[in-house]
């Protein structure tokens, strides 16, 4: 088995899920795929999440092992051989690293983007979690913000959130690929209220604009764990 290309750790993952229609996603969908449904429904979801202890090829680099990222991803299927893979596809992930963006657009063929970035992590109280991801467009400060359970929980099989939590894949129309990402499965925390600002006609476009002012289906929060992704192949 080949070595990880990247390993860290993922924290604090604030997911706000919205729906999208078939004609949108379409365009974005690698060859060999499929969009994937939970409850017949095709999400978009908008994560932000902590990076930590960041490695490539086992090597950690000043100044970029810990930072943050912001993605919007919808989710796909593969069928290889018998057996399907439940996958996500970036439409754009925003990092606050020039190195980070020019690896991940030139090895990975994903759509990253540089902008200022910062988080907050909070406990008001003993029972409370509050977390923040900020990102700055055109000088305004966009932002995904949640107010959630301190302890978490085991996810429900079956569930909405296992659904968004657990799709270990990446997909690029470049190639098309494919590459693997491991972790364990995610406890979550319940979220008890959240918040969001998004430039997505700056950000996405405008195919996207619609969705994103919509009201959102749900919001999540998964505590998140070390990973690793593997080096990609072609499909």
């Amino acid at each position: 088995m080949s070595s990880p290309f990247l390993t860290a750790s993922w924290r604090n993952l604030l997911m706000i899920n919205f729906e999208a229609s078939t004609s949108l996603l379409q365009p974005y969908l690698p060859r060999h795929t499929e969009l994937d449904t939970w409850n017949n429904t095709h999400y978009v979801s908008l994560v932000g999440f902590l990076f930590q202890d960041t490695r490539l090829r086992g090597i950690s680099f000043p100044l970029h092992r810990t930072f943050e990222e912001v993605n919007l991803r919808f989710y796909v299927r593969y069928k290889d051989g018998q057996q399907w893979k439940r996958g996500v596809v970036f439409i754009k992930e925003l990092v606050p690293k020039r190195m980070i963006t020019f690896i991940a657009n030139t090895i990975y063929k994903e759509n990253y983007a540089t902008l200022p970035m910062r988080h907050r992590w909070h406990e008001p109280d003993t029972h409370t979690l509050q977390v923040s991801y900020e990102w700055k467009v055109d000088d305004e400060w966009n932002y995904l913000k949640a107010s959630a359970s301190k302890a978490s929980q085991s996810i429900v099989p079956g569930s909405e959130a296992e659904f968004i939590t657990e799709h270990y894949w990446g997909y690029t129309q470049a190639g098309p690929a494919e590459y693997q990402v491991t972790h364990p499965q995610w406890n979550v925390h319940a979220v008890h209220d959240y918040a969001y600002q998004c430039n997505a006609l700056r950000l996405y476009g405008p195919g996207f604009v619609d969705v994103l002012q919509q009201q959102p289906l749900s919001a999540l929060l998964a505590e998140g764990s070390p990973i690793a992704v593997m080096p990609k192949k072609r499909l």
